[in-house]
């Protein structure tokens, strides 16, 4: 399976009324999701799947890039709010494994924290930016993976 991790785009700061949970992205956010979608479709790695965590942020951040990438909507999943574990987190992929191309659509450091578990490094090797991608081909039922790629939004193009 190749697995796409997707750091949410840029969102209100801290201390909204509403909580972490209720920060909404800002006009900088829907741009970057926007292009996430765009360039998704534009290098033909549209996933078969898109999750994300149910937190507003990263849930407009995968609407947006699905609409721009032409694609059905995302799927919320609890599991992908901030404190995921990567253990906890294979436990859920698990039930997707079966798609060629599985998108999540998360926060740090938890997105860090499961790249490394999957590559088998660790000691904060990984910084995962907001509106970044990092491919993975990921080997069930081992979940051991190879890096593909991972693109900073800077590169995303237009």
């Amino acid at each position: 399976m190749e697995l796409l991790i997707i750091r949410h785009a840029k969102a209100e700061d801290h201390g909204h009324p509403g909580g972490d949970g209720a920060r909404a992205l800002v006009a900088k956010g829907l741009e970057q999701s926007e292009r996430l979608g765009r360039f998704l479709k534009r290098i033909d790695r549209r996933p078969d799947v898109v999750l994300t965590s149910p937190l507003v942020r990263a849930r407009q951040t995968a609407e947006t890039m699905c609409q721009a990438a032409e694609m059905p909507g995302p799927v919320v999943q609890g599991w992908l709010a901030c404190g995921m574990d990567p253990e906890a987190a294979i436990r859920e992929l698990v039930a997707f494994s079966d798609f060629e191309r599985v998108a999540i659509v998360g926060h740090e450091p938890d997105l860090s924290s499961l790249i490394e578990w999957l590559l088998g490094c660790s000691g904060s090797s990984v910084e995962v930016k907001k509106a970044s991608i990092t491919g993975l081909l990921v080997h069930p039922p081992a979940w051991h993976a190879r890096l593909l790629f991972h693109i900073p939004p800077a590169m995303l193009g237009e």
